[in-house]
Order: C-alpha cells, then structure tokens, then sequence
C-alpha cells in the first residue's frame, strides 16, 4: 500500500538520522512518498519563520508526519517549533514508549512502560504576568474537556495494546482544585474500562518508584508539566533520549518525532545515533497499519544491537551513523520474509 507522510528532516544531527531512517524504511520495502518541509532554525533562514504554514498544510493534508529534532532559536520570541506544532494542530497526546532495549546496557531490567501526557494546558498555556516588581504569577489552566480526552485516550491505549493497568499522576493533595479535576476525570472515564486496572500515584512518590520498581508500571497518565519531567526520567532507566521514541496524537492526526536534541556539536562527524528516530518510525508504520514492516525493522534494529553488538558511540560503540544503519539494512534485506 503507498503512503504519503511529511517529512521534517529537522536540524543538527536530524537530516542524518532521518537519513538513516529512510534506508531502514526503504529496506523494509515500505511504500512512502514524502512531503519534504524544513522546521525550526533551517526554515527561519529560508522562510522566515519557524513554522512555515506550507508545512501545516503537508500535515493537515497527509494527516501524518515524522519529525527529526529542530533547533529553536534563542531569544528573540520565537516559540519552540514542538509546542507550535501541538497547538497549531491540536496534538493533546503526547506518547511515549520506554521499553528496555537489547545490547543497551542500564542498571534496569524488564522495563516496559508508555508515558501518556497531556499536551496543550497546564503551565505550558503560557500565561504569565508581573503582579508587582519581584513577583511573577503563572496561571495553570486545567479543564473538564482536555482533562477527559486524553484519560480517554490512556485508557483505549491501555485497552488496544493489552496493557493492564493506568496510573494517574497528579499532585492533588495540594493542587486540590487543577489536579483534582484531572484525577476526577479520570476516575470518572476508568468506570467504562473495566478490564483496566486503575491507580493512583502523587508525582513526588511516582518519580521515587519509578527510580526503585520501574517494572510494576505500564501506562501513566499525567499533566503537561509532570508529564514532561517523568518522560524523559523515564527514558533514563532505558538509556536514554537516543534511544526513546515519541508521538503526539490528535484526533485523525499524529507527528512521530525523535525527542532528543539537535545535537549541533557533533552534526556531520558520523557519530548520530538514529535508534530513536527509527524506532518512532516504527511507531509510525503501526498508526498506518504497516505492522509487519515495523515489527520487522524493529527485530533488525534489536539483533544489531543486542546480537551483533553493533553501536554508536553514544552507546559504548565505534560504528558511524552509516556503518549502523546498513547493519540493520542488511539484516532486512537478508531476511525479507521475517
């Protein structure tokens, strides 16, 4: 079946694994033709703005995207390309799967989590104003509305993917009215999920268990602002940013993107690591229902690593960007079938 999918190479690093990515795609024979638009600090010096509205058409049209890291530029109000894009299309869920990985060494074992944060409110509305010189408010919207769909959208996550349990992360003993309403939601829409297990954690606790029993856990729940924090805490018992993949989900609508920065310092010195943007592509092929294809890429990219033995830098290896990604090539080209 052909796809037509925007592409946003991004910047730094990110035309290098997105590279990288489009050969493990193209050696898993899926049929993809891309939408090419720059982001970030590439299309300020192009169009002169970081979001050019050609490139929200591409996704409002194709309905589907992937994104390799971009670079905000600093200072001058420009508003971070990732948040632009959840606004300007309403992408209210974040994803993010953290599984252990074979070959990527941690301290953790068996973990296997997604992190579910909503995307649009909180503190990230961005309301802030000087009541007086020497003090500074920040309003923290939560709503009904916003607060209900994504429990909603945890909750058929948990349900399509066989996941077991739903912890809600909150802090509502002392935010009684904001994170209540977020925990009442949730109580309210866990009723029509009987086969999910709900649980409730106060984020201080979730961030201590996380650290101790990351095992006990499958699908959180959170606020933007908590949600930010323990996503990438959570990528930390795995390995890391490099080797974590992400989405932000809308209704009918998603963008699959790397989290991980631009990493400027070392763009074009071969030492990318494209795992994390391969493995969002994978979470790509499945909203596509191209589910052979991304369980095939992602059992090559789990031998390279585990198997082989054959890693970037980042991860105590030697292989370049490129002697990496043919590995994994290789593997899917020698075995078409499996």
């Amino acid at each position: 079946m052909k796809h037509l999918v925007t592409l946003i190479p991004g910047d730094g690093i990110g035309p290098e694994v997105t590279a990288a990515t489009l050969r493990v795609l193209s050696a898993a024979g899926v049929d993809i033709t891309w939408e090419r638009f720059p982001a970030g600090a590439q299309a300020l010096a192009e169009h002169g703005t970081t979001l050019p509205d050609a490139l929200l058409s591409s996704i409002r049209r194709t309905r589907v995207a992937l994104k390799g890291p971009v670079t905000t530029p600093v200072g001058g109000g420009f508003t971070s390309v990732n948040v632009g894009l959840r606004k300007a299309l309403d992408l209210y869920a974040n994803v993010r799967p953290v599984k252990s990985i074979p070959g990527v060494r941690t301290r953790y074992e068996n973990v296997d989590l997604v992190v579910v944060r909503e995307n649009t409110e909180d503190l990230y509305s961005g309301l802030e104003h000087v009541v007086v010189p020497g003090v500074v408010e920040s309003l923290k919207v939560i709503t009904e509305r916003a607060s209900t769909r994504i429990a909603r959208f945890a909750c058929d996550y948990a349900r399509k993917h066989g996941r077991r349990k739903v912890t809600v992360v909150h802090k509502a003993n002392i935010m009684k009215l904001s994170d209540g309403l977020f925990l009442d939601c949730f109580r309210k829409v866990v009723q029509h999920y009987p086969e999910v297990q709900p649980e409730e954690k106060i984020v201080d606790n979730m961030c201590m268990q996380l650290v101790m029993h990351p095992e006990r856990y499958d699908v959180l729940l959170m606020e933007n602002l908590y949600g930010d924090i323990l996503s990438d805490l959570a990528t930390g018992l795995v390995g890391g940013l490099g080797v974590v993949p992400g989405a932000n989900i809308g209704d009918g609508m998603a963008v699959f993107e790397a989290v991980h920065g631009s990493a400027p310092d070392i763009a074009g010195r071969g030492l990318a690591n494209p795992t994390a943007m391969i493995l969002s592509a994978t979470m790509m092929l499945r909203y596509i229902e191209e589910n052979q294809a991304a369980d095939r890429i992602e059992a090559a990219l789990f031998a390279v690593l585990g198997e082989d033995g054959i890693k970037t830098p980042d991860l105590g290896g030697t292989a370049t960007t490129t002697e990496f990604t043919e590995a994994i090539a290789t593997r899917l080209t020698d075995n078409p079938d499996n």
